[in-house]
């Protein structure tokens, strides 16, 4: 969070914070839930779980639509009969993740604790929970492009061909499902042998992207634009630590290490389906703290994300290694 935001952030919670830790958590939770769309590369995912179902928890019920296609109009009887069904799909978050932190009372006092708090959790997001939702879809993707057959790999960019290469994936979606709105996601290393090269970066157009409420201006190529994402975020496959076994007490995640990096990843906007929920955020004043003279705050984020089966083939990714 940048410290604009993390101020707006800590204002949010002043102005709304009454003495009831019930509703401190609940104000955290609404914050904390829009900084990961804000903030996270692939927040604007988040935007195609408009009419996806959440009723707390580690399930989301998600909406699939089935019709019939076109038949011959009769002159004598009209048209032909046709159905439509819309039916939920229940789906369950898998990414259930969460952590226990104590605030001293000596250090916080009640006057100052939806401050302090704000910060400590607001940076907890953005350095360590923010890179592992993005990890986790982007892998998720090309897992399941890989398995689609949705996935080529094999290439390693350079400036010569880096921008032919580019636009024979966004070609072969078109040839598929016409000209869509894609967005094409990059290894921050990819984008920058297009935007380090005068010749290539003439071929880029600048694009208003909106993410969340957050409008920003992007590179873009025939229209779609490009977000660039930190090459740490952009690999095939990750570990992600339980926080308790020996060797991953410090939690987050890492790099598997049959891992392969993820050059680009070319989707319609409205593909991939994301899900982020702070689901509980518990506030234990030091008076009810029984381990410890401080504040407890404990933090479980629930996360997912959905692709569906007929979307594959308006889909690409790109991969620096050859798939087996």
């Amino acid at each position: 969070m940048d410290k604009t935001g993390l101020n707006n952030f800590k204002l949010n919670l002043q102005f709304h914070a009454k003495p009831n830790v019930l509703e401190y958590a609940k104000i955290f939770m609404e914050q904390l839930d829009k900084q990961v769309v804000a903030q996270a590369t692939s927040g604007w995912m988040e935007a195609n779980a408009g009419l996806v179902k959440y009723n707390g928890g580690d399930e989301v019920k998600i909406p699939i639509i089935s019709m019939d296609g076109l038949g011959d109009y009769d002159r004598t009887n009209g048209f032909v009969d046709g159905s439509v069904t819309l039916e939920y799909e229940t789906k369950k978050l898998t990414q259930d993740r969460g952590r226990t932190f104590q605030l001293d009372r000596m250090d916080v006092d009640e006057t100052n604790f939806v401050a302090t708090a704000a910060n400590v959790m607001g940076e907890f997001q953005r350095t360590l929970v923010i890179p592992e939702i993005d990890a986790y879809r982007y892998s998720s993707i090309a897992s399941q492009a890989i398995a689609k057959k949705s996935a080529v790999g094999g290439y390693t960019a350079d400036a010569a061909t880096i921008l032919s290469k580019l636009k024979e994936d966004i070609y072969t979606i078109y040839d598929v499902a016409g000209e869509i709105p894609l967005v094409i996601t990059m290894n921050m290393q990819i984008a920058a042998i297009l935007e380090n090269s005068t010749e290539l970066a003439k071929q880029l157009s600048v694009i208003d992207f909106t993410q969340g409420d957050i409008k920003t201006i992007v590179r873009g190529i025939d229209n779609n634009p490009i977000i660039k994402v930190p090459s740490m975020r952009m690999k095939t496959k990750y570990v992600f630590n339980d926080g308790k076994t020996v060797g991953q007490e410090a939690g987050g995640f890492k790099a598997d290490a049959a891992a392969k990096n993820i050059n680009w990843i070319i989707t319609p906007r409205t593909a991939p389906i994301a899900v982020s929920k702070t689901d509980k955020i518990r506030i234990f004043e030091p008076d009810m703290n029984q381990k410890a003279d401080a504040w407890k705050l404990d933090y479980r984020k629930y996360h997912d994300l959905w692709i569906k089966d007929n979307q594959f083939t308006a889909m690409r990714v790109n991969i620096k290694e050859a798939l087996a």
